[in-house]
């Protein structure tokens, strides 16, 4: 319940970025997330150099994350907006939740999925690369993976929202599966299984073409921390995937061409954590890339800092709540 509050609350304070910084904050030192929300630098509550030992630096996130999955968001072009909430609402059958104005043009719709979210902004932001053809087009994160436990509910949710039915194969492992596409191109992977949860509320898998599977297997594994399963052949798709968990969400990363596109803005990973500071240390310490360096706002409690995996897939940590400086819990001490 707590984490379910804590992503909630980070969620309500991401949609006031675009609203009212004061003035002074804005001259001191002004960030702009991918979103286009206008953060302050968090310099004052970085980690010093020297601060924390090799032993902090160096292990992984993992022991931050204080959510029992992680958030993916999808950026998709604004005209799409309404049919996008009908597909993820109705044919998708996932749990509405308010959505959120980031800023004056920037909308953020959200949906349910386990104790995480699928968060849906309308309108892709220019300084991202954005490229459509399906999973094996382009690197980065290319779909989506949906559990349900009913076909027959599925393709009738589909075709009562106007969408066509799914064409469900078997996987030769007890499932069933199909491939759709969003209203804004994105597509979705939809599985089929035996006592899975309706709204696919066990969790969602999040595909991600890759151009050096050792290089991006080392992130997720070392740096972000993820639990490594053993590789899987994705029948449907012809692909063998490699799994990272977190309780309910799996990151399933593959490699499906060379000299590929990289595809940066359709959609993003979302941790949140007890100390977003102590993640910009971690990745200042193995050079991973910065996207938006750390940023608070002020008055609600929010710190983040966006990262980047090997192939420029967004890696944003997100921390709800008073940083360590204002607490009493000593240097990468997990706050209750």
């Amino acid at each position: 319940m707590r984490t379910t509050l804590l992503a909630t609350a980070g969620v309500l304070a991401l949609g006031l970025l675009g609203a009212a910084l004061p003035a002074q904050a804005q001259q001191r030192a002004a960030i702009t997330t991918p979103e286009g929300a206008l953060m302050e630098a968090a310099d004052d509550i970085a980690y010093k150099p020297g601060e924390l030992t090799q032993e902090q630096l160096m292990s992984s996130t993992r022991s931050l994350f204080r959510q029992d999955s992680m958030n993916v968001f999808r950026r998709f072009p604004r005209e799409a907006t309404e049919r996008m909430v009908v597909f993820y609402t109705q044919a998708l059958a996932l749990r509405s939740l308010s959505p959120i104005q980031l800023t004056s043009s920037q909308q953020m719709l959200l949906t349910g999925v386990g104790s995480g979210q699928i968060k849906l902004s309308a309108g892709q932001q220019g300084n991202r690369s954005y490229v459509g053809g399906g999973y094996k087009a382009a690197t980065g994160i290319r779909f989506f993976t949906l559990s349900y436990p009913d076909e027959a509910t599925v393709t009738r949710r589909f075709t009562d929202a106007g969408f066509a039915a799914p064409a469900f194969t078997d996987q030769g492992d007890g499932t069933r599966a199909a491939l759709v596409s969003d209203p804004g191109g994105f597509q979705i992977e939809l599985v089929i299984r035996p006592g899975a949860k309706d709204g696919s509320n066990d969790g969602v898998g999040v595909g991600i073409n890759v151009s050096d599977l050792e290089k991006s297997r080392a992130f997720y594994r070392e740096f972000v921390g993820l639990d490594e399963l053993p590789p899987v052949e994705d029948k449907l798709l012809g692909l063998t995937k490699y799994p990272y968990r977190h309780k309910e969400t799996t990151l399933y990363l593959y490699k499906a061409g060379n000299d590929l596109p990289a595809d940066t803005g359709s959609a993003g990973i979302q941790y949140v954590i007890s100390d977003a500071a102590m993640a910009d240390a971690k990745g200042k310490a193995r050079h991973v890339k910065v996207e938006t360096p750390l940023n608070k706002l002020r008055g609600f409690d929010l710190t983040t800092v966006w990262l980047n995996d090997p192939d420029g897939v967004t890696n944003y940590y997100a921390q709800v709540g008073a940083n360590r400086r204002a607490g009493a819990a000593p240097a990468g001490t997990p706050a209750n």
